[in-house]
């Protein structure tokens, strides 16, 4: 039988090993850019197209390739950052696998433009598809040019199933952000298509945190410094009041280097225990500094997951430090007396001279002396009292009659439309559980609704009509409110602004990701428009939405979240009567917009076994 084991050519073998590093255009931002700050550079540029689907380009002015590096940079497991396995074991750069340019130019067309400093003449290296295609000598500035085009051109199942280019160019983004949050001392900038997405300037860490996110966070941050002899723990942690239940910005660094750990995340929430509202997290941004030998860093291609040596000890030195930092800086909510109409306490002085207290009593008094008892003010002619009254007026009107009792019958449309449609009766009395349940009786048993998701269905459903008809009223507002959106949700909202119009919403864009709130839609007043409009933008993200009856139906629902009825707000019978009858006026009164139950009802017998 003859041997069927085979080594793989190495343009294979380098398409798998790109199938983990290198998963969409984002990632080749990633490695590019990791591959200019650990070659020193203090200047880097990022040019995209289309997302990074036609090209993506990196310069920076670090130290630059000789002409056999250039080279010898595209093979596989070719690196300048380690020597040997111990090496790994005491990582100071971003890269040290060598994968990266490899896995690159396994599924893109490459242009390298580089030279040395101390070089008249740099290298111009092109590669198609793993293929050698050429090197020659080029004039160009100190540093690498990196221009990688085509993008998976010759995987097309893996460039078909890329996503918009909204949901790339946001990736990229996120990228970006992840690795200049880091080195606040390297100026870069992000152009797209030609425009100006970002441009940093060196500077401080809480500057490059506020120029990235929007000057609006920067009032919203708390120092958090801890300096051990396990690990020293830096940056900042959000204020309460800066706490959202989708997308917060919460960042981890370790080294230099990002990282996703949801056990430190869980120390940063117990430390705001009993300060934030359940289902709401604050924003963070911390970097840890940890001996390399005491951490592990090659375990994901990715690398975003990192393994530590002490990692309890850790988490208690983390918790510790951000309630230090929330103590420290008095962000705990204290109550504020009002000064006016205050007691006036005394203070105490040791020389002051006090007099005794004195009893004052009457002598007279006698409590078993007979004494005469008060004659009653009151007159006893009433009738007096109701002289201004006729005869001819109904006494009927002075009872105070109960209602009579009528079986009102609902039918869902929803069940209408098939065969086997339920018709309930429902009494006009209801009743209120724990400010959560309306509870009515009808005539298969005990029917429960829940208030809060009951309404959530007839708001929803309200809202769908008003955009497919435009019919939106627009309450102005008195004072406009300004708010701040980071680069990446500034392309979401952009996308979504035509359907927020058609709900009601005016928008004006003052430019810098700034929009000014002029009118909201009618009947969502009292909430907070800043975070319910941050919330429906976080909704569109989350969802990848691209066709507009999804982003209609998104932004639907969460408007209706933010304006339905509380949980525990307690209801008299006639609103509990308007939910119920608008509940069952809408398509479907089963079931929320995002299938969790309304309706649940106790049958007859269940009831009367119950006292069997």
């Amino acid at each position: 039988m003859s041997d069927i084991i085979q080594l793989l050519p190495d343009s294979v073998a380098n398409q798998i090993a790109a199938g983990e590093v290198i998963q969409r255009p984002a990632s080749v931002v990633k490695e590019l850019v990791e591959n200019a700050v650990d070659a020193g550079a203090k200047t880097i540029n990022v040019l995209v197209v289309d997302a990074g689907r036609t090209s993506i380009q990196v310069i920076d002015d670090g130290k630059g390739m000789s002409e056999t590096d250039a080279r010898l940079s595209f093979e596989r497991h070719a690196t300048s950052k380690i020597r040997k396995a111990d090496d790994l074991f005491a990582l100071h750069t971003m890269g040290f696998r060598g994968e990266a340019l490899a896995s690159i130019a396994a599924v893109a067309q490459i242009e390298l433009r580089t030279r040395q400093e101390g070089e008249e003449i740099g290298s111009l290296l092109t590669i198609s598809g793993s293929r050698f295609v050429s090197q020659e000598a080029c004039s160009c500035p100190i540093g690498s040019n990196f221009k990688i085009e085509n993008l998976f051109f010759n995987v097309p199942a893996r460039r078909k199933f890329l996503k918009s280019n909204t949901t790339e160019l946001n990736n990229i983004i996120t990228a970006f952000e992840r690795i200049v949050l880091v080195y606040p001392d390297i100026s870069f900038t992000l152009h797209s298509n030609g425009v100006e997405l970002f441009n940093l300037r060196a500077c401080g860490l809480r500057q490059r945190v506020v120029e990235v996110f929007g000057k609006r966070l920067n009032q919203d941050l708390l120092t958090v410094e801890v300096n051990t002899t396990l690990c020293k723990i830096y940056g900042y942690v959000g204020k309460p009041e800066a706490a959202k239940k989708k997308s917060p910005l919460q960042y981890f660094f370790v080294n230099g280097r990002f990282m996703k750990h949801p056990y430190f995340n869980k120390a940063v929430m117990n430390a705001f225990d009993r300060l934030l509202p359940v289902g709401e997290q604050v924003p963070y941004f911390l970097y840890f500094e940890v001996p390399a030998e005491n951490i592990d860093v090659n375990i994901h291609p990715t690398k975003t997951e990192i393994k530590f040596e002490n990692e309890q000890a850790v988490w208690q030195i983390l918790m510790a430090g951000v309630k230090e930092s929330i103590g420290k800086f008095n962000d705990i909510p204290s109550i504020d007396f009002d000064t006016e109409g205050r007691p006036d306490i005394p203070v105490f002085s040791p020389n002051a001279i006090s007099s005794s207290p004195k009893v004052n009593y009457n002598p007279q008094y006698n409590p078993f002396k007979e004494t005469k008892h008060r004659e009653n003010s009151l007159s006893n002619e009433w009738e007096h009292l109701y002289a201004g009254l006729t005869d001819s007026q109904d006494t009927e009107s002075f009872i105070d009659a109960a209602p009579k009792e009528e079986a009102i019958i609902f039918e869902s449309s929803e069940s209408a439309k098939h065969s086997n449609s339920v018709i309930e009766e429902k009494s006009p009395a209801h009743y209120q559980y724990k400010g959560c349940y309306i509870m009515t009786a009808v005539k298969s048993g005990l029917m429960i609704i829940d208030q809060h998701r009951a309404h959530i269905r007839i708001l929803y459903e309200e809202y769908i009509r008003m955009m497919v008809d435009k019919k939106a009223h627009t309450q102005k507002m008195l004072f406009p409110e300004m708010i701040q959106f980071p680069v990446a949700d500034e392309l979401t909202i952009q996308r979504i602004l035509p359907e927020m119009q058609k709900m009601g919403f005016e928008m004006e864009n003052l430019g810098g990701g700034s929009y000014s709130i002029n009118g909201v839609p009618s009947g969502i007043e009292g909430l907070n428009v800043v975070s319910l409009i941050n919330e429906m933008v976080a909704s569109v993200k989350e969802g990848d939405l691209h066709i507009s009856e999804e982003l209609d139906k998104s932004l639907a629902l969460s408007l209706a979240r933010n304006a339905a009825i509380p949980q525990g707000q307690v209801l008299n019978n006639e609103e509990m009567e308007a939910v119920v009858n608008g509940l069952f006026s809408c398509d479907n009164v089963n079931y929320t917009p995002d299938g969790k139950p309304i309706i649940a009802i106790m049958e007859q017998n269940k009831i009367e076994g119950l006292f069997s």
